[in-house]
């Protein structure tokens, strides 16, 4: 294989991954599941049963579809976009002089070496048993994106939360709006009527369940980001990371360095420029 195609394969496998994971993939379906049910269930029970006349239908019908996309594109791309995988050595490393101080340089004080990937690793990186890979700044493997949480895709998991609990929000504000103002002039028969509530009470419920346990893993990235300390290093009570960090700024590595309005939108890039090398550069 030569050399340009050899770079440009490595470039793909860093930029696309497919965990083949049983768990991940049963959940990443139930997830698809859950949001096209919604958006069936608004769409088809809800704005054109109770408000077909209404000018309110058309804009319910947009807004609700925009979210779903939005969602789907975030979701997508936490799934399939490389979170962050420290790359593998061209040559295997010898244990044996491990501990040998004419290995390491000075920048790589807080580097580890990792026995199952048999490489080094940069601070912060944790290996995934799932993955069987390093990850850098690893949160942790979330089966809903059959993917781990990282340093690369941890915005889009973030916006994934972010439009779950709107889609949640939504779909409870619009379930209620049709119970309290009920279409008069909609003539049908009982059982619609009882199909219409029956679709009601299942998404109020799954919008409820789903939004609480997305309010609540949302609020645990946001406290690991504001006080970088990812969920392996809470686990390991190593404390923040960088204590005098600000904010924004922590907020600006995970969200971009674009304007704060931009950060929302799932096909704004990270403005990362990575280059990833073997991370064994001496000779061993």
């Amino acid at each position: 294989m030569s050399a340009i195609s050899a770079d440009t394969v490595l470039d793909l496998e860093r930029t696309m991954t497919f965990v083949k994971d049983p768990c991940g993939i049963v959940c990443v379906l139930v997830t698809y599941m859950a949001v096209l049910y919604a958006d069936y269930v608004v769409t088809h029970w809800i704005i054109l049963q109770t408000m077909p006349n209404s000018l309110w239908a058309p804009f319910h019908v947009v807004a609700f579809n925009t979210i779903v996309f939005l969602l789907a594109m975030a979701h997508l791309k936490a799934v399939l976009l490389d979170p962050g995988t420290v790359p593998l050595p061209q040559i295997r490393i010898d244990f044996s002089d491990l501990h040998s101080e004419k290995n390491y340089n000075h920048e790589r004080e807080e580097w580890t070496m990792c026995t199952r990937c048999e490489t080094y690793r940069p601070p912060r990186a944790h290996h995934c048993r799932i993955c069987k890979r390093c990850i850098r700044r690893m949160d942790h493997h979330c089966p809903w994106i059959n993917n781990c949480v990282g340093e690369r895709n941890q915005k889009y998991f973030l916006q994934f939360l972010l439009y779950v609990c709107a889609l949640a929000v939504y779909s409870i504000f619009l379930i209620v709006i049709s119970w309290l103002y009920p279409c008069e002039d909609c003539h049908v028969d009982v059982s619609q009527a009882q199909s219409r509530m029956m679709h009601s009470v299942l998404l109020l419920l799954e919008s409820a369940l789903f939004g609480l346990f997305v309010i609540a893993i949302m609020v645990d990235q946001m406290h690991a980001i504001l006080y970088d300390e990812t969920a392996v290093e809470a686990v390991q009570q190593k404390g923040p990371y960088r204590i005098h960090r600000p904010k924004m700024a922590l907020l600006a590595e995970v969200c971009g360095r674009g304007h704060p309005m931009l950060w929302m939108l799932p096909c704004t890039s990270l403005n990362r420029k990575h280059r990833d090398v073997p991370l064994l550069s001496h000779d061993v």
